[in-house]
């Protein structure tokens, strides 16, 4: 039976799908560690018996089945040549309500959506990873995740309570706590097998002696033998046999999960942060020892290499206002009370504590609100530390190992000592209060896998000699399998041969994971090919278009829930069009010399282009720019649609039309021409105004100076009653303007792969302001976001002259930036205007949030007198200039995630403001509302009576 054929044949008997194109196989070929190996299909299911199915039929046809939630595994877990079981699209139900604190969930169920559901009962799943906002609790159990806080609440095992598992031969088990073993050991089949063979199994002298120490919480080495030995019948008084913790951590060896019961525990009622900065990575882990007595909730870990990451990322940037001076380590202490009292207490007592140690020199504590910023840095560590500019990155191969917390500061000196005679500099950070260190060499794994293989070996025999664990949480995966054997003896490891054997004699359950003896250097995704392509945009700042390719490590940041990263995967949930999704693409494509493909077209289709990922993901990846050189080469090689034809000519189309409007709008919005494009919605009218009028061309004084006005093409032909209020208000506040009236829109030809013609229409900003710039020292002032802001982002690695368009982006101002700066230092008298109580409802353009925030157009909005101003909690808005109209139903999709609604609940006197021409054509079509430019309010503002 042909291989198609025989997938086809599964696909026809179950609800989920069955995906075997390239794209997809290239999709799922990687997680979040340094392996790539191509599927042999991806396979979705919908329900248990979908699960049962595809275990029957791999069994049948001796396919291996590699399960996989988020794909966040950085072991290389998902990674495999066999049948890839994604539960992330379907099996994402809750099944139960809370019950005795208890809850029944699917393996899809995001944590932060769960804790989101329970916390209505002032409950949370305790394991709270930095992952949470898109990592699976079918991942966390197959990992055994721990989290911040597991020095009070344990791992994910301890909150396991039952699973319903599909077995190796396609029948059902249920395994949980049991009151009579001996029942179990006597049935008959595969579970009576297993069952039999994990009793037999349990020998507590050769575990004691060959398993790490029991006091370290994080030991994920092997299968968990030793957690099992605690329970009974081997422990008198532990708790009730139960399989279920034991199957947390086997990292979908044994079986396939479609539902598990879950322990909650109640929230925290008080708690606050301590930073403790230290000049010393080795003093760090010894207050880590010392504030143990202390009993906080968890001491968390964060090198110098991961703060210093956090300058080059805008999101980032943003909540390291904490950090003090430059240490080289810095602890962030958590500590939880039921009184706030108390709590401050025992914050004085820890400070004072490390102080008369002599151990830090910095203390802050930090409350409420601003401890999620805290948290955001030390959650973006993985993904920031991706975002180096170097051939060299921090390599995922020893970032999991635990040790007793009082070894500490010893085990820090030798592993330095191992870097320092590798000359090999690495990142540290990770759970402190248990032992537990992410360490990751930066190698350039092209150059350096005789080092990168060293490392993993020496780090390997120093975890034995302190009898740690060389996986703590993130799993033994590719990566440290085949070390299994030399950290707990050939006797124990062939007892764990045997258990797998047991469960899966096939090998059909993720074979190569735990159980394996692969090399750790095969399947590399470093081992492709370098390729080069000649380029539009200027790639040297990320060394290069297939470095910036590989800055993504598979993370998963971008499949989150909320943000502004990526609208197109939140609206979808389809990993196709996730910001990862594109760059494994991309990165694939360009190794295999495919640049211009089809695949890659339609994966990139549905990219807003809305920058959120420039931002948002730690690693900086700028999915906006990759499209736009894409579809530069697309074009190139394919040629250039109808629709992109008329994208290109668009400003002349306006010019045209501007000379004949009602005709224009006519034969715009004809159901002829509608249908031709393709376009259902309303396309924007011409208006019947222009911006200028004669006696607006110069003030009559202008004590403040002269300023450049851009006037893009939107704001010309679609919407100049815009620039007529900003015209007028500077005008009226001592200001000159000279109008630079824009031919054409460089975003609009910049997002629509015409990066030549952009390059065109951004000379000729540099034509008519760089002098007035840089010799007359004018700022410029822009209306619309996207035009202006292109000025400070990819224009400056698209043009020639750099240097000049550097100069301008740095001379650039959104309006509100610019009112802002001027009301700061005086040159805008505030008295001048009326009071008006006013509600305005706010919303950002994407493109605004993700480069320079919202800060100076809430600031600039706040300081108008009577204004109650309020910022909508809000992603893009879905409809990115054509993206709007090429992909209707989509776009309206995105606008009804987060804007439409927010924008209903609206007071019905509030004003809404939206920066954005895109944002308020979409508002207007999604919910009939009119939405102002800051300009127009600011305007309306100034007293009819003194009015120019």
């Amino acid at each position: 039976m042909k291989t198609n054929n025989l997938y086809k044949k599964l696909e026809q008997s179950i609800a989920g799908e069955v995906l075997v194109d390239l794209a997809s196989r290239r999709l799922y070929a990687t997680d979040a560690s340094i392996y790539q190996e191509m599927p042999r299909a991806v396979v979705r299911p919908k329900n248990k018996n979908d699960c049962i199915k595809i275990v029957k039929f791999a069994h049948q046809h001796h396919i291996p089945l590699i399960p996989r939630a988020a794909g966040t595994s950085t072991a290389g877990q998902c990674v495999g040549n066999g049948m890839v079981v994604d539960v992330s699209r379907y099996m994402t139900q809750i099944l139960s309500e809370i019950k005795n604190n208890t809850i029944r969930v699917q393996p899809g169920v995001i944590l932060d959506d769960l804790n989101d559901f329970v916390s209505q009962k002032n409950l949370i799943f305790a394991q709270n990873i930095s992952t949470s906002n898109r990592c699976m609790m079918g991942g966390m159990i197959g990992n055994n995740a721990c989290g911040s806080h597991s020095l009070l609440y344990g791992t994910t095992r301890d909150h396991v309570i039952e699973m319903e598992t599909v077995l190796s031969d396609g029948s059902v088990a249920r395994f949980g706590p049991l009151d009579e073993l001996e029942n179990k050991l006597k049935q008959a089949g595969l579970e009576g097998d297993i069952y039999r063979s994990i009793y037999h199994a349990i020998d507590t002298e050769s575990i004691k002696k060959h398993y790490p120490h029991p006091e370290i919480i994080r030991r994920n080495t092997g299968y968990a033998l030793d957690y099992l030995a605690n329970h009974q019948p081997w422990n008198k008084s532990g708790k009730p046999f139960n399989l279920a913790p034991f199957l947390c951590g086997s990292e979908g060896t044994l079986v396939l999960l479609t539902e598990a019961t879950l322990q909650l525990v109640p929230i925290p009622k008080q708690k606050l942060l301590i930073c403790v900065h230290f000049v010393d990575l080795v003093k760090s882990m010894r207050a880590t020892v010392a504030m143990l007595p202390h009993n906080p909730a968890a001491i968390e870990l964060i090198d110098q290499r991961i703060l210093e990451c956090t300058k080059d990322n805008l999101e980032q940037s943003r909540n390291r206002f904490w950090i003090q001076g430059n240490p080289r380590a810095v602890l962030v202490i958590e500590l939880f009370d039921d009184e706030p009292s108390i709590l401050e207490q025992r914050a004085q007592h820890l400070i004072q504590d490390l102080q008369q140690r002599g151990l830090g020199y910095a203390y802050p504590i930090i409350r409420d609100e601003q401890m999620s910023n805290v948290w955001a840095v030390r959650k973006a560590g993985l993904g920031l530390l991706m975002g180096i500019r170097s051939e060299k990155k921090a390599v995922s191969v020893i970032e999991d190992t635990a040790v007793a917390v009082p070894d500490l500061p010893a085990y820090l000196t030798k592993i330095q000592q191992i870097m320092e005679n590798h000359k090999t500099p690495f990142i540290c950070y990770g759970h402190a209060s248990v032992g537990l260190l992410h360490l990751r060499p930066e190698l350039d794994l092209r150059e350096d896998k005789k080092t990168f293989l060293s490392i993993a070996d020496q780090v390997a025999d120093l975890v034995a000699e302190f009898k740690g664990s060389l996986s703590g949480e993130h799993g033994d995966g590719r990566v440290r399998g085949p070390y299994i054997k030399k950290m707990l003896g050939d006797e124990v490891y062939q007892v764990l041969l045997q258990i797998k054997q047991t469960f899966d004699p096939k090998n059909i359950f993720n074979p190569n994971k735990i159980i394996t003896d692969l090399p750790i250097d095969q399947d590399l995704r470093i081992d492709a090919p370098k390729t080069t392509i000649n380029t539009q945009f200027n790639w040297d700042k990320d060394l290069g278009l297939r470095a910036a390719t590989e800055k993504c490590n598979g993370s998963g940041t971008c499949r989150k829930s909320t943000g502004i990263m990526c609208p197109s995967y939140m609206a979808t949930k389809e990993e196709f069009y996730s910001t990862r999704g594109r760059a494994n693409l991309l990165r694939q494509a360009l190794n295999s010399q495919e640049f211009a493909s089809d695949d890659l077209k339609q994966t990139l289709d549905l990219c807003l282009s809305c920058k959120g990922c420039q931002s948002e993901c730690p690693a900086n990846v700028d999915m906006a720019r990759f499209k736009a050189e894409f579809l530069h080469h697309y074009h190139h090689k394919k040629g250039i649609g109808l629709k992109t034809r008329l994208l290109r000519h668009y400003a002349l189309m306006l010019r045209l039309g501007a000379k004949f409007p009602r005709f224009s709008n006519r034969l715009a919005n004809s159901a002829w021409l509608k249908k031709r494009l393709g376009v259902a919605r309303q396309l924007p009218v011409i208006s019947s105004q222009s911006v200028w009028w004669n006696r607006h061309k110069n003030a009559q004084k202008s004590p403040n100076g002269q300023v450049i006005l851009l006037c893009d093409i939107f704001t010309q032909y679609h919407e100049p009653q815009i620039a007529q209020a900003a015209i007028q208000f500077l005008a009226f506040n001592g200001y000159s303007i000279i109008p630079i009236f824009l031919t054409d829109s460089p975003r609009l030809l910049i997002s629509q792969g015409l990066l030549k013609q952009a390059k065109k229409a951004l000379g000729q900003i540099i034509v008519h302001c760089y002098d007035l710039v840089n010799k007359s020292g004018m700022k410029m002032i822009g209306l619309e976001p996207s035009e202006l802001l292109t000025l400070r982002d990819e224009a400056i690695d698209l043009v020639e002259a750099r240097d000049k368009m550097r100069t301008l982006g740095e001379s650039a101002k959104l309006f509100e930036e610019f009112i802002l700066q001027e009301l700061s230092v005086g040159n805008i008298d505030i008295t001048q205007f009326s009071y008006k109580k006013q509600e305005l409802i706010v919303h950002v353009h994407c493109h605004q949030k993700s480069l320079v925030g919202i800060d100076s157009t809430i600031q600039a909005l706040k300081q108008l007198p009577g204004a109650s101003v309020t910022a909508l909690q809000t992603g893009c808005c879905g409809m990115s200039g054509a993206f709007g109209y090429e992909h209707s139903e989509l776009s309206m999709k995105i606008g009804e995630m987060q804007l439409f609604p927010a924008i209903r609940q609206a007071p019905d006197n509030a004003v809404i403001v939206a920066t954005g021409t895109s944002c308020r054509h979409q508002i207007a079509d999604g919910v009939a509302t009119t939405a102002l430019h800051p300009a127009q309010i600011f305007w309306n503002y100034v007293s009819p009576n003194t009015r120019l």
